[in-house]
């Protein structure tokens, strides 16, 4: 056996792997799903630390007697650090390798999570949410990325996304946490609830497998080939993806590499669908429903246990749908389910807002309906462009430059995240709340007609035939289920 990266990767004719160096045989298929579980768990650490400001914000709010532009900047700081945090992971995960930088991101969100537990100020509250911000932001750009690199193209989706559900279930026990528990633990001891997960995550990610993709790139084919082998149980797989993998790095080669790369012109159809769909994943009013839905339904007279009760229940939703989502993408495509579950988003968001601008009374029809337009909306988005949003960027960019691709990918992300979460109260307060939900409610069509226009299917086809298709000028929408997998299966690539 040869041993690489953490993972004793058995010889051809053994199908069994040794996990961590410790003695417990897998599979490479449960060797591939274990990794994927660690590393996506970093987004059950995203999914609280910004999530749990939605209860805990109502008593930093009474603490530290803030207004709505203070109150606005604690929520937003995390996504300001998360944008710096995009970047920076950007740079060490393609210098270090994507497993190191997960367990710099999982020392990060330690650190972060127990500064603003801390914190006897709002200045050094919203410092060191800044500092957490920046673990948000690494996670999101090197985790999806590190498990796309390690999964085969058949799975790719629903392992990638496995930190998509992480998030969800951090969310969820968020929400949670902020409807039973803000008496008992206080904010500071809600926000401190994630350093023990942060801690665990840090210390397993020494025992996963590097990305035998980077490896490949960055210090040889020969070195990537026994951790494919100890990710994969058939071993002509293995011969067919180191083939596809020498051919990619001997045909980019005399291509530019980095961010010089992302300026070629055929690049750019891969930048404008992900760095699209990413500004749409964000912008379209998710985000502001997670952080705000509280303090809007309190805004619209409902009392403090119902609004944290309903936000719960978006909590619930989210995880729902993201896991379906986890399911499906792979056979249903991500550009079908978008095209199909996104005008649900927009009718929702018509239907809030008219609720919004009644002013039903609690206990009323009118309010009752308030809560399923906004249970609607989160079915309907999380369902659909919040399942494409952080895959695309992991899949869509060539290996010579993913690293940066998915630095820039992430930070589009949170930086359309800091633009809606900075400017929600504010906007509500110039066009009102249901004003407010009409505006998103355009800004969800815009979505539908970008990716009819410009966001091709990518279910089902590998890493190198995504790129071969951006080589050779065939990364475009095309009618039907039909996708880049279908014409590189019929030899159009």
């Amino acid at each position: 056996m040869t041993e690489y990266g953490g993972v004793n990767a058995a010889t051809p004719g053994n199908q069994s792997s040794v996990f961590g160096g410790q003695g417990l045989p897998l599979n490479g298929r449960w060797t591939l799903i274990v990794a994927a579980l660690i590393a996506g768990s970093c987004g059950g650490l995203y999914g609280y630390d910004t999530g749990i400001i939605s209860g805990a914000l109502l008593l930093i709010t009474r603490d530290f007697h803030l207004g709505p532009v203070l109150q606005e900047t604690v929520t937003a700081a995390i996504l300001f650090g998360a944008v710096l945090g995009a970047f920076g992971a950007g740079y060490f995960s393609e210098k270090y390798g994507r497993r190191p930088t997960i367990i710099l991101v999982a020392g990060v969100f330690v650190m972060g999570a127990t500064w603003c537990a801390l914190s006897p100020n709002v200045g050094s509250l919203i410092a060191a949410r800044v500092f957490l911000g920046c673990a948000v932001g690494g996670s999101s750009q090197v985790v999806p990325m590190y498990i796309s690199e390690l999964a085969p193209a058949d799975k790719r989706g629903t392992l990638a996304l496995f930190f998509n559900v992480s998030i969800g279930v951090g969310i969820l026990l968020a929400n949670m946490i902020g409807l039973t528990s803000q008496k008992t633990l206080g904010w500071r001891g809600m926000i401190s609830i994630g350093v023990l997960p942060a801690a665990f995550v840090f210390v397993v990610m020494f025992f996963m497998p590097k990305s035998f993709r980077w490896v490949a790139e960055n210090v040889s084919v020969k070195a990537a080939v026994p951790i494919l082998k100890s990710l994969r149980d058939d071993h002509q797989e293995v011969k067919e993806e180191i083939a596809q993998i020498k051919e990619n790095i001997a045909n980019s080669e005399e291509q530019n590499q980095g961010w010089r790369g992302l300026r070629q012109p055929w690049v750019r159809p891969a930048l404008v669908a992900a760095l699209g769909v990413a500004f749409f994943t964000q912008c379209g009013g998710l985000e502001m429903m997670i952080y705000y839905a509280p303090t809007f339904l309190k805004d619209a007279g409902f009392g403090d246990s119902s609004a944290l009760l309903a936000s719960l229940g978006i909590g619930i939703v989210y995880l729902a749908m993201t896991f379906l989502g986890c399911l499906f993408v792979d056979r249903i495509g991500r550009r079908r389910l978008v095209l199909t579950m996104a005008p649900g988003s927009v009718i929702a968001l018509i239907g809030l807002g008219i609720m919004f601008l009644i002013h039903p009374d609690p206990g009323s029809i009118g309010s009752y309906l308030v809560i399923i337009f906004m249970l609607l909306f989160m079915m309907f988005n999380s369902g659909s462009i919040q399942v494409i949003g952080w895959l695309l960027g992991a899949e869509m960019f060539p290996l010579s430059m993913r690293g940066q691709a998915t630095s820039l990918h992430a930070a589009v992300l949170w930086g359309s995240d800091m633009l809606v979460t900075a400017t929600a109260l504010s906007l509500v307060q110039m066009i009102s709340l249901g004003g407010t939900m009409w505006f998103y409610a355009g800004v969800n069509l815009l979505s539908i007609i970008f990716v009819y226009f410009f966001v091709p299917e990518t279910a089902g086809a590998t890493l190198e035939d995504i790129e071969a298709a951006l080589k050779n000028g065939t990364f475009r929408p095309t009618k039907g289920h039909t996708g880049i997998a279908h014409a590189a299966e019929n030899g159009a690539l």
